[in-house]
């Protein structure tokens, strides 16, 4: 009961990450039965369908072989060139069954499973040169299983042999009354006729195990509840390790915001819970931008480094609120508060004429109007 709680048994459908993790390994559902099947029914039907030209390439090598002069006999380089011309003979007859077993050869694995190389499985694995692991894989249920389709498989094919052979007792007889190259030709047909009746005798063994193969290899891949959680947070990023990420960009964009308040024209603030600092470029003639915003700590020390590089700092709370929910860093403020904010820096260039000697000093900046829609209250 209480390892169910946990979520320590394997109940649940593996994970398309789990399964492509697996792929990569090259762990995936393969069925020898299926692919011994393809093979042999492959090699059946290319010597019943090539056996003919096989037979008939067969019977004149033998002839040029066993009919050779006196004058051939005795010249060593005639010899040489007979085996030469044989070789050729035996690797163009027999060329479309091999072609046809590399072919079945190839099919069958893909047939289940797909195409997969993986280079991982090429790696040595010193664990299975452990004599206790070799044991272990000796007596496990899946040498038992192994046992069980390799006794089954010689069962089948024996009863098949058994009915063929006595189903073709009367052809292997008359063989030996058959001329020559009758006989050869009927010798490759009888054994490719018997091959195909046994090859087909896998198909029971095959239709039991590619199933088979199927389910152990989803069952090999089933998570407990657990496993999926700690995927899903590896997938999706540790809450702890994302909240310190987070602090870390927050930390550096407030660096970088920062460093480019000394570049600004004038800073709202609340005047202690906000600050806001704007920078305004005649010369491209767009809206006043938004270079640093913060509040409390943050909006304290833009302050400081306000006054520390003679940045004028006025007090407008409800422009400063206005504008610090309004605006993105380094955005421009929007169109309602262009008239609120013109106000302000014209202040802000009046101070900086009359410190200069050349004006007389303002009169004090009267909180600016806002639109109501842009108004933020405490």
């Amino acid at each position: 009961m209480a390892e169910s709680e946990s979520g320590q048994d394997k109940t649940e459908d593996p994970t398309e990450k789990r399964k492509t993790d697996s792929r990569k390994k090259g762990e995936i559902a393969r069925s020898k039965e299926l692919n011994t099947l393809g093979v042999m029914l492959a090699g059946c039907g290319g010597l019943l369908a090539f056996g003919g030209s096989l037979a008939e390439t067969l019977l004149e090598l033998m002839r040029m072989n066993f009919s050779l002069t006196r004058e051939v006999l005795v010249d060593e380089r005639s010899m040489g060139i007979f085996l030469l011309i044989s070789g050729k003979m035996a690797i163009v007859a027999v060329q479309p069954i091999l072609i046809t077993l590399v072919i079945a050869a190839i099919v069958g694995p893909i047939s289940l499973g797909g195409f997969l190389f993986a280079a991982s499985s090429l790696a040595p694995k010193f664990s299975r040169m452990n004599p206790a692991s070799g044991l272990k894989r000796m007596f496990s249920a899946h040498a038992l299983t192994e046992l069980l389709k390799a006794l089954g498989k010689f069962s089948i094919i024996l009863i098949v042999a058994l009915v063929v052979l006595s189903k073709d007792k009367a052809d292997l007889i008359a063989i030996a009354h058959e001329p020559l190259e009758m006989a050869i030709i009927h010798s490759v047909q009888l054994v490719g006729w018997s091959a195909l009746w046994m090859s087909c005798g896998l198909v029971l063994i095959a239709a039991v195990d590619v199933p088979f193969q199927l389910w152990s290899s989803k069952q090999k891949l089933m998570m407990t509840k657990q496993e999926i959680r700690d995927e899903h947070k590896d997938a999706e990023g540790k809450p702890e390790v994302k909240q310190r990420i987070r602090q870390l960009q927050r930390e550096m964009s407030q660096r970088r915001m920062m460093t480019s308040v000394p570049l600004a024209d004038v800073i709202i603030t609340n005047p202690t819970h906000y600050a806001v600092a704007l920078k305004y470029d005649p010369e491209k003639g767009s809206a006043p931008v938004m270079l640093a915003k913060g509040t409390d700590f943050v909006a304290l020390k833009i302050r400081e480094i306000g006054n520390m590089h003679q940045i004028q700092v006025l007090e407008s709370p409800a422009l400063a609120r206005s504008i610090y929910y309004s605006t993105e860093l380094e955005q421009q403020i929007p169109a309602g508060l262009y008239m609120a904010v013109a106000q302000v820096l014209a202040y802000v260039y009046q101070i900086r004429q009359f410190r200069a000697g050349m004006g007389k000093r303002p009169d004090p900046l009267k909180e600016p109007p806002i639109p109501p829609d842009l108004r933020r209250d405490e």
